[in-house]
């Protein structure tokens, strides 16, 4: 028994010290995302990991990544093995806390065949439209009322060309992947449609509530001076925060 009490108290002690500093700020960050090419890479690399460390690391904050699909992501805050997901859209999910700020923006496209007609936002919803599970664009585009969930995207090319459905919906890099691997690429048209500001979703706990204030702050001040900008044109994507007022956000 006296081991077991030994086993509870390095426990304890233990997860006080993952849980905050001394002065009560958390010492890591737990992010969960999908594993987007060059963007969410497994291995730590890509465009949003760089900027989601100069965001956090700078206050103290560790950055701790952990991949898997979308909807497990979803999940894995849900059960707090994740402080926050990557790449929520905003509001997306009603249990989580929503930042202030964005860290990126998701250029959206409709993925059709070039025999069919060419979208816009306010047609595409008159269309059969399939996209990856957990992704909920029906709640971003306008008057969607035929949809299909996918679990992944390898089929996509085949059910389009099937007439399975008639666009699919995802962002940019992920439809010119879809696209690149099809046997066919000139029977594809991609439409831009939407742009929508991409979020931490942090689980709605103290812990959470916490790691979403230094977010916040941390943005404004990376907004604000441009330092992000670096980042965004290492990876050669656009800078999301032009057009963004920073006294806006206050």
């Amino acid at each position: 028994m006296r081991g077991w009490r030994w086993i509870a108290l390095l426990w304890m002690l233990c997860a006080g010290a993952w849980a905050a500093e001394p002065g009560g700020q958390p010492t890591q960050v737990r992010l969960a995302s999908e594993e987007w090419l060059d963007y969410t890479n497994a291995d730590g690399t890509g465009l949003a990991w760089d900027v989601l460390r100069e965001v956090f690391q700078p206050a103290g904050v560790a950055v701790k990544i952990r991949s898997a699909p979308y909807f497990r992501a979803v999940g894995l805050v849900k059960k707090d093995e994740a402080d926050a997901w990557v790449g929520s859209y905003q509001n997306e999910n009603a249990d989580n806390l929503y930042p202030r700020w964005h860290f990126d923006v998701d250029h959206i496209y409709a993925l059709g065949l070039t025999s069919k007609v060419v979208p816009t936002l306010e047609t595409v919803g008159n269309h059969r439209l399939s996209w990856v599970r957990g992704y909920g664009y029906e709640k971003y585009l306008p008057n969607v009322s035929r949809f299909d969930e996918v679990q992944r995207r390898t089929g996509i090319a085949s059910m389009l060309e099937h007439d399975r459905t008639d666009f699919y919906i995802d962002a940019q890099t992920e439809v010119e992947y879809v696209v690149e691997h099809s046997s066919d690429p000139s029977k594809f048209r991609m439409t831009h449609i939407a742009e929508l500001p991409l979020y931490l979703a942090f689980a709605n706990t103290a812990r959470g509530r916490e790691l979403m204030a230094i977010f916040d702050k941390r943005m404004e001040s990376l907004v604000q001076s441009g330092q992000l900008r670096k980042i965004f044109a290492r990876w050669e994507q656009p800078y999301p925060f032009d057009n963004v007022e920073v006294s806006a956000k206050k």
